[in-house]
């Protein structure tokens, strides 16, 4: 069964900032675009990542976006250190927003209490933050 991370998009105000990004970070591997990531760590459960799995950016303690996470190996840099590189599908896809507390790193999300799929970012009219004013006030 897949799994998917939370991440603190930190910087990020909106998802268009977030794809306008990593816009820089995408490279071609095996023929195919991707977008790269990084981590310190290996996750201990990858394969469940690999595997269908989504991380799931929060941008201003809220749950705005997700992106198919397709690999994640340990690579060593030119100074010796190594961290874990993740590499992402470059198509951001927004979900239901969901306010979350702050929190450091990165977390697992079980399938089943990940918001569901609204469309692709790019497709809404009205910036995040209006978006979840809305929804709070159950308007959206």
């Amino acid at each position: 069964m897949p799994l998917h991370l939370l991440k603190v998009a930190v910087g990020i105000s909106e998802p268009a900032q977030l794809a306008t990004v990593q816009q820089g970070r995408r490279h071609v591997v095996d023929g195919r675009e991707v977008v790269y990531g990084y981590t310190k760590r290996m996750p201990t459960r990858r394969d469940d990542l690999i595997d269908g799995g989504s991380i799931f950016w929060v941008i201003r303690h809220v749950i705005l976006v997700r992106q198919p996470i397709l690999d994640m190996f340990m690579v060593t840099d030119e100074d010796g250190d190594t961290y874990c590189r993740l590499l992402y599908d470059p198509e951001l896809t927004a979900v239901e927003a969901r306010p979350l507390r702050a929190f450091q790193g990165w977390r697992y999300l079980d399938p089943d209490a990940a918001p569901r799929d609204l469309g692709a970012a790019s497709e809404s009219d009205l910036p995040a933050h209006l978006q979840q004013e809305l929804r709070a006030l159950g308007l959206l």
